[in-house]
């Protein structure tokens, strides 16, 4: 499987391209362009971008991203959930440990893999704790430099 972001970017090439009315329809133009996917990859990948059936003028429904406010800023939302959780960082090799709020570190782990940052691979979170594994030792570096401009 192609990495998540590649295939987000192809769903949305396809979708301002055609006119794609099922997932069904869009795992086929998917594999059109080389890009495998499963019906729940997809179903996430659709939730993630925030796209919407809308009708068109043809009677029929397509996909298309979400143009309501609340969808546009999902993104600044995870953000303040991050900010108001997190209360220490570290990096550490290729890893970046964040402390939280009691109960809070799965909330923020969540929301650093709802952004979709290029260089994480992946987060696992505990209560307090939280291990964000990136690409290499310069991306956990300036992840860290990011959060810590985030908490200002």
């Amino acid at each position: 499987m192609k990495p998540k972001k590649e295939r987000q970017n192809a769903i949305l090439r396809i979708i301002a391209e055609t006119n794609v009315e099922t997932q069904h329809q869009m795992i086929e133009a998917l594999q059109n362009v080389g890009i495998e996917s499963t019906q729940a990859t997809l179903s996430r990948d659709i939730k993630e971008l925030h796209l919407v059936k809308e009708l068109t003028i043809h009677g029929t429904y397509k996909y298309s991203v979400s143009s309501r406010p609340e969808a546009q800023s999902h993104r600044i939302r995870l953000k303040s959930i991050f900010k108001e959780s997190v209360v220490s960082y570290v990096c550490a090799q290729n890893l970046v440990v964040i402390k939280t709020l009691p109960s809070l570190a799965s909330a923020a782990c969540c929301a650093i893999d709802a952004m979709q940052i290029e260089d994480v691979i992946g987060s696992i979170a505990g209560d307090d704790t939280g291990f964000i594994a990136m690409n290499d030792c310069a991306a956990a570096e300036r992840f860290c430099e990011e959060i810590g401009e985030l908490l200002k």
